[in-house]
């Protein structure tokens, strides 16, 4: 008999059974061949404090110390942009984001293709960091099996059913005392199988594209790029430059891949802010980012069955909300007092959406 008994092997499930790998038996089921196969392995991977709703503020605060004492983060820095007819979108964003305003020439000299013409403000948010995503992803399966649990790929979940117990069936059976839903774009359906009530978990997709270097300069040390009002952003990697239209598009759960007439068009938004236009995509594709109604995150025991727990509805803030969030959903899964304050840990509950 599992312990715990975790759908989903992306960041919401590996550090969720991490967390509670040090206090029970763990298994972690993922559907796909690899770990982190749809969201997790697509993500932004940015660790920005001031990024998302307050209550996901408050689990990226709750988080800093554990990047930064692994040594997970490396400065990257958050530079907001935006034209003469957005100034309104841009003081907001700016207020949102608690960013400092800078000048354009200032921004020029940070991003030098950066468009002079269509460039009329700027904003720089220095504590924004790139976060090493496998290797977070790695070091909790590790915990995980150092503490004698299991993660397996290809176990597609097909049934849950339970008679005192779970029983979940993939390409085994499994008996566990208690679920932990962290299935991404596939919590309702997962939810549904188990007879518990969805919580209107909705997939958005989001599109990427890989650009060489644009006019041969050395991307290393740029920050990532913003329009205003998220309306595309360009961050470097591995000294390309991956570019999204920042859409937020409602889908079915699937394996996500780029919407062509998406992309162009979040191309053409970014190569009007710069004089180095998009001549070649060297690839591109998508992941599933997948949300509440609220747009906040889901953790905890389920209402109607307190051994079916929550961790879902991550939208974009998996990774930088992770350590809190799966320090919350082990505490709450365990009966222990939750270190967050009661109002977020309401502001989090499942309960808020029945």
């Amino acid at each position: 008999m599992i312990n715990f008994l975790i759908i989903g092997g992306g960041i919401a499930g590996l550090s969720a059974g991490a967390r509670l790998s040090e206090h029970g038996s763990v298994t972690v089921l993922e559907a796909e061949d690899a770990l982190g196969y749809h969201a997790s392995g697509r993500s932004a991977a940015l660790f920005e404090e001031g990024y998302g709703p307050p209550s996901v503020v408050a689990l990226n605060k709750a988080s800093a110390e554990f990047f930064f004492t692994n040594d997970y983060l490396t400065p990257r820095g958050l530079m907001l942009v935006a034209k003469s007819d957005q100034a309104d979108q841009f003081r907001k964003d700016l207020s949102e984001l608690g960013m400092a305003e800078i000048s354009v020439a200032d921004a020029l000299e940070r991003v030098p293709v950066l468009n002079p013409e269509t460039v009329a403000y700027a904003a720089l948010s220095e504590g924004a960091y790139d976060i090493d995503t496998d290797r977070v992803l790695q070091d909790f399966a590790r915990t995980i099996r150092a503490n004698a649990g299991s993660v397996l790929t290809r176990q597609k979940v097909t049934r849950i059913r339970k008679d005192g117990h779970w029983l979940v069936e993939a390409a085994e059976v499994f008996q566990a005392r208690t679920i932990v839903n962290a299935a991404g774009a596939w919590a309702d359906e997962v939810a549904r199988m188990a007879g518990i009530a969805p919580i209107g978990i909705t997939p958005r997709r989001r599109s990427m594209a890989r650009l060489p270097t644009p006019g041969g300069h050395d991307v290393k040390n740029w920050p990532m790029m913003l329009g205003a009002g998220e309306t595309w952003y360009a961050k470097p990697d591995a000294g390309k430059l991956l570019v999204s239209p920042s859409e937020a598009d409602p889908v079915e759960p699937h394996d996500a891949y780029a919407d062509d007439m998406v992309l162009a068009k979040g191309l053409a938004r970014y190569e009007e802010m710069v004089t180095s236009p998009v001549t070649r995509v060297e690839t591109n594709w998508a992941g599933l980012r997948s949300f509440a109604p609220d747009g906040t995150l889901v953790l905890g025991p389920d209402p109607s069955d307190e051994s079916f727990v929550w961790s879902a509805g991550q939208g974009g803030y998996g990774f930088q909300t992770a350590p809190a969030a799966s320090r919350l959903v082990a505490d709450l899964a365990l009966g222990r007092a939750p270190e967050l304050d009661a109002a977020m840990v309401s502001a989090l509950a499942v309960s808020r959406l029945r």
